[in-house]
């Protein structure tokens, strides 16, 4: 697919797609330098609501839906590890949830950043949210992370002195269905924000997944190999952030094979707890290894196990080399001098679910850059009828 001319790739129903999917370690590289450029402004926009919490911890909400939500969820592992856990309390929240049940998630007297990811800014619960937040927390504060500038999101924080607006690159504003880049620069724009770690360290990294991600291109072959085994059913399993990004991964499956393909997700040790009987010998099973080394042995292990039952049709490590590695098949990344820590590995990681998911979506005979040819699902939600809410 990355080889393929844009015309070969437009007879495929596959260019937007393939591109989007392809320039993401560019946008990663773009997503620093508007970081960089933001960094001062960031600071002292959290300076203040740190000032007004009077020294109580800020509840900082990630919100979104689908993929959008799923940001969060990956995020909030590796922040709860890594980010001042002294100041905030990371929580990831779909804006599905939070608006449907807002006093479950919201509450009056506690400082509150809402940080709403949206590729367009115009899903109707991603407003909701903004505004039954607005309507239930005394002291609100809002980051605005998404891809669109004329979005409503977007308009909306230029007018509102409690909302700070972070733009991704351009073209992370994904035209296809299935959101990509938007997801991955959303996700980076956040780690940068609230990773305490320094930023050279940062900037190290960043530089270390663009070359990642430049290498999952080049080895697309061994990814297709993969996808030629006879499969009809997919499994993602992950820890610690990894665990989060495992909802990402089967969604792109579920959205760009139009649900031809049945997939799970779960976290490496929640897998024996029912959920492993989906697997059958129509089955491949994917596990997104940690390169902590202690999370590493529970995601080692369930693959061991899963490949002496010698019940699925591929079993498979997707990671980096480290002191144990999986006896079977795997895609091992060259890149060794620099172990990442999950928060990060997941955007690389998720470069190769991505492509899982467009090569199996042309493999069930679907297009990628129109899956859902009935309408049933739409790029922008549509359909949603938001209620009043009364405080």
């Amino acid at each position: 697919m990355f080889t393929l001319t844009k015309e070969e790739l437009i007879r495929k129903g596959a260019e937007i797609t393939t591109r989007e999917i392809k320039q993401q370690p560019e946008l990663w590289e773009e997503t620093l330098e508007i970081y960089q450029t933001a960094k001062k402004d960031i600071e002292d926009y959290l300076e203040v609501i740190k000032k007004n919490a009077n020294g109580n911890r800020i509840r900082v909400v990630f919100t979104g839906a689908g993929t959008s939500q799923y940001v969060g969820d990956t995020l909030v592992p590796y922040l709860n590890a890594n980010g001042d856990n002294s100041t905030y309390i990371f929580q990831s929240v779909g804006t599905t949830d939070l608006v449907a049940s807002p006093s479950e998630y919201l509450f009056e007297e506690e400082p509150t950043l809402l940080v709403s990811f949206a590729r367009s800014g115009n899903s109707p619960e991603s407003i909701a949210a903004v505004d039954i937040a607005n309507a239930v927390v005394k002291d609100i504060y809002h980051l605005t992370i998404t891809c669109a500038s004329d979005g409503t999101l977007a308009q909306r924080s230029e007018y509102e002195s409690n909302n700070f607006m972070l733009l991704t690159p351009k073209r992370a504003n994904d035209d296809g269905f299935a959101m990509t880049g938007s997801f991955s620069c959303m996700t980076l724009s956040a780690l940068l924000i609230f990773d305490t770690t320094e930023f050279a360290k940062k900037a190290n990294y960043v530089h270390t997944i663009s070359n990642m991600g430049q290498e999952v291109i080049k080895r697309e072959a061994e990814i297709q190999d993969m996808v030629d085994r006879d499969f009809e059913r997919i499994v993602y399993l992950g820890s610690g952030s990894l665990s989060g990004l495992t909802r990402e991964a089967q969604l792109k499956i579920l959205e760009l094979t139009a649900g031809k393909i049945a997939t799970v997700f779960d976290s490496s040790m929640g897998f024996r707890h029912g959920p492993k009987s989906f697997v059958n010998k129509q089955t491949l099973v994917f596990d997104f290894i940690n390169n902590n080394q202690y999370t590493r042995e529970y995601d080692l292990d369930i693959l061991e196990e899963v490949k002496e039952d010698e019940i699925a049709a591929g079993v498979f490590a997707i990671g980096q080399t480290g002191e144990r590695n999986f006896s079977g098949d795997q895609f091992s990344f060259y890149e060794r001098t620099t172990l990442l820590p999950d928060g990060y590995l997941a955007l690389a990681d998720i470069m190769i679910a991505q492509t899982v998911a467009i090569l199996t979506s042309l493999k069930v005979n679907n297009t990628p850059d129109t899956p859902s040819p009935s309408g049933t699902v739409n790029r922008v939600v549509k359909g949603v009828t938001i209620h009043e809410f009364k405080k």
